[in-house]
């Protein structure tokens, strides 16, 4: 369930945004809810809606363990670039250290669109550009965003056309 958050930073309107957790070291569906808790509490994001957490099979770099991915909506005032900012600051400060790439990470946050527009840059593109490559984002985003369109893209759609991929819902694996 969301939480309320405190007064949003930054001085713009605020825009609606997607975003992608994933993690596979520690307690990984705990370090999903510490990094949501955290973007809230420091005004980063107001988070509207989140999707079941996802066990799902690493990707790209296949030698490690599996993954929780869930993702997120929610607003933000602050601009696509300051976003990233704050999010890489979160990771940072949970833990996250540098890793191979598509490696083993403690929590790993990605931004998957902001508002409708795209935004271009060298250190950020959106929509994100692998997101219509990725069961593990297609699936909890088209979860709690069924109707969203990216880019003329249906996210269910989208996600549709991974249904045979082996992604299950998250079962608490702590003793009762």
């Amino acid at each position: 369930m969301p939480l309320t958050a405190p007064e949003l930073s930054g001085g713009a309107p605020p825009s609606v945004i997607g975003l992608g957790l994933g993690s596979n070291i520690g307690d990984k569906a705990r370090n999903i809810k510490t990094a949501l808790d955290l973007l809230q509490a420091r005004g980063i994001a107001r988070v509207s809606a989140i999707s079941s957490i996802y066990r799902t099979a690493p990707w790209g770099y296949v030698d490690q363990d599996f993954f929780a991915n869930a993702c997120a909506l929610g607003e933000t005032r602050l601009d696509p670039l300051d976003l990233l900012a704050a999010i890489k600051d979160v990771e940072r400060d949970m833990g996250r250290s540098a890793s191979v790439r598509w490696g083993p990470r403690l929590i790993d946050i990605d931004i998957l669109f902001y508002g409708e527009k795209p935004f271009d840059d060298p250190r950020l593109q959106l929509p994100h550009k692998e997101l219509f490559e990725r069961a593990f984002v297609l699936k909890p985003l088209a979860e709690i965003a069924p109707d969203l369109r990216l880019l003329g893209r249906s996210v269910r759609e989208a996600a549709e056309r991974f249904a045979q991929e082996p992604l299950e819902k998250w079962v608490d694996e702590s003793p009762s």
